[in-house]
């Protein structure tokens, strides 16, 4: 499956860096070697994503994690095994930010 394409933002700011966006390119390489397939580790940054309380990176972990069929079921059961962890205000806000990607879905 193909990666969604990233925000413009994004793009414009590894245009101007490029040294930093190679640099983000090899660590992103690094830390996809090992024995974790790709559903594996896409499910894993979302919860990362979750816990560090970082809304960029989750609304990215959820394009990319349902860009390679990973389901709003499967993303729901993340963040609900976050929740005693971060905490009920951290989840209903983590919560938020996926349905800004995936809708209405996450209400099925």
């Amino acid at each position: 499956m193909s990666e969604p394409r990233p925000p413009k933002t994004y793009e414009e700011f590894v245009q101007r860096f490029p040294e930093l966006g190679q640099a983000w390119d090899q660590i992103a390489e690094a830390g996809r070697r090992g024995p974790l397939d790709e559903r594996v580790q896409r499910l894993i940054k979302l919860a990362v994503a979750i816990g560090a309380m970082r809304e960029g990176a989750v609304h990215a972990s959820v394009r990319k994690a349902t860009a390679h069929g990973i389901t709003a079921g499967e993303i729901a059961q993340v963040i609900a095994l976050g929740a005693g962890t971060i905490g009920l205000p951290s989840t209903a806000a983590v919560y938020s930010w996926i349905r800004d990607i995936l809708g209405e879905k996450m209400g099925q």
